[in-house]
């Protein structure tokens, strides 16, 4: 694997850009298992990524810092959290996270029919828990404690909510493991397994989302390189920002 901490930044760069619309669909989609379709890149208050005290309700809350939060075109929200430091209560982080979401969208005295589901995406690069797959879904489900069935919505719940089963209401959680990925992309979803293990596309890859993020790697390296050279030859970050588009931040850490 290349370097993880800059291929993190870079990872984290591209998915945020909202001209990357494709990339972030084509993740999505490969990993739902349906066309997910990008209408907006949020940051809301709660949820910003700046370290401010503004982020809290009271001076016990916790920060929530999310890489990326998208809504869809069903008005669903997903976090997407890319994170390569170990975090022992990292299960907890996302209980967390997707509680303080839902909250946050639920305005005062709305129905609690107005809850908006939620994913929550976790690529992280640190062995958490014990099993053996390297891809991990969870969802809630209500089974019987004596007859072992099901429970469903009833037929005025599943036409009011547009919903078949409870689960459908509630979040979800996708956990990738991608160090525990082998490296042999059997499906499309593997291919952007792959990716994000070894910084690479390979030729033959078919996956939704990555050819354009071939694209743009491509674009994005070839900016680095002229910022790389530019600092070399003394030139102000300044400068540099108008010169390449990239951000005054993005230089700083190429320096």
């Amino acid at each position: 694997m290349k370097n993880l901490i800059r291929f993190d930044w870079a990872l984290k760069r591209l998915l945020r850009n909202k001209a990357n619309h494709k990339i972030l669909e084509g993740l999505m989609s490969e990993l739902l298992n349906e066309d997910i379709t990008i209408i907006n890149i949020l940051e809301s208050p709660a949820l910003s990524l700046s370290n401010v005290e503004g982020n809290q309700e009271t001076e016990d809350d916790k920060f929530n810092r999310v890489d990326l939060l998208v809504e869809n075109s069903k008005k669903e929200l997903t976090i997407i959290e890319i994170q390569n430091r170990s975090e022992y209560d990292y299960f907890h982080r996302i209980l967390y996270g997707t509680s303080k979401l839902i909250s946050e969208y639920l305005k005062l005295g709305e129905p609690y029919e107005k809850v908006r589901k939620v994913y929550s995406i976790n690529i992280i690069y640190f062995n958490l828990g014990q099993g053996e797959d390297y891809i991990y879904h969870g969802r809630t489900d209500f089974e019987g404690m004596h007859k072992h069935d099901k429970l469903l919505l009833s037929e005025k719940q599943k036409t009011e909510f547009h919903k078949n089963e409870p689960a459908q209401i509630f979040p979800e959680y996708y956990i990738i493991k991608v160090n525990c990925f082998d490296d042999y992309a059997k499906n499309t979803l593997d291919e952007w397994i792959y990716y994000l293990k070894n910084d690479e596309i390979k030729d033959e890859f078919r996956a939704k989302g990555l050819a354009e993020a071939s694209k743009a790697e491509g674009k994005a390296e070839g900016k680095a390189e002229i910022a790389k050279k530019c600092l070399q030859k003394g030139m102000s970050i300044t400068d540099i920002n108008e010169l390449t588009g990239l951000s005054k931040e993005d230089i700083e850490k190429l320096k």
